[in-house]
């Protein structure tokens, strides 16, 4: 969630604004424990639930409400449920997640690219990894942050 916030240099304000979206009266105190360093020792470790609750709200700020009503957060967030959320919310192909890996000198096909987005038991599924997930997130850095400075 650090990481979002500085790609997109979010204020405490929009982040909070942001979790209400997604269904989560967050607090000043818990944003400030959850954005903490982790050798700090305010700090608290977002839970997956309400991770979640920030990625859809994510992407209601950035795309609208579905069916009305903000979806239901999953418990439980894999690498590749922040990547496909993180990729609604910003609106992003195939050829975009490709490019913003290009720009941290990582290459993915289209192929590899699609086995993230598939179903845990599809035999074609692939898990994101950490490492993958980082450089995509350094991608978008480079992408976004580039415009905002």
């Amino acid at each position: 969630m650090r990481r979002v916030r500085y790609i997109f240099d979010f204020s405490d304000q929009l982040m909070l604004s942001i979790f209400k979206l997604g269904g989560y009266d967050a607090g000043r105190p818990d944003l400030a424990a959850w954005l903490a360093r982790e050798e700090e020792p305010e700090f608290v470790l977002c839970e997956d639930e309400k991770l979640a609750r920030f990625l859809n709200g994510l992407i209601i700020k950035n795309r609208g409400l579905k069916d009305d009503e903000a979806p239901e957060p999953e418990r439980f967030l894999s690498n590749n449920m922040v990547l496909r959320k993180l990729k609604i919310a910003l609106n992003l192909q195939a050829d975009d997640l490709i490019r913003i890996l290009e720009l941290n000198e990582f290459t993915l096909s289209k192929h590899e690219l699609s086995a993230l987005f598939r179903r845990p038991d599809h035999k074609n599924y692939r898990e994101c990894l950490d490492q993958l997930l980082r450089n995509i997130l350094d991608g978008m850095e480079k992408r976004y942050r580039k415009n905002q400075l």
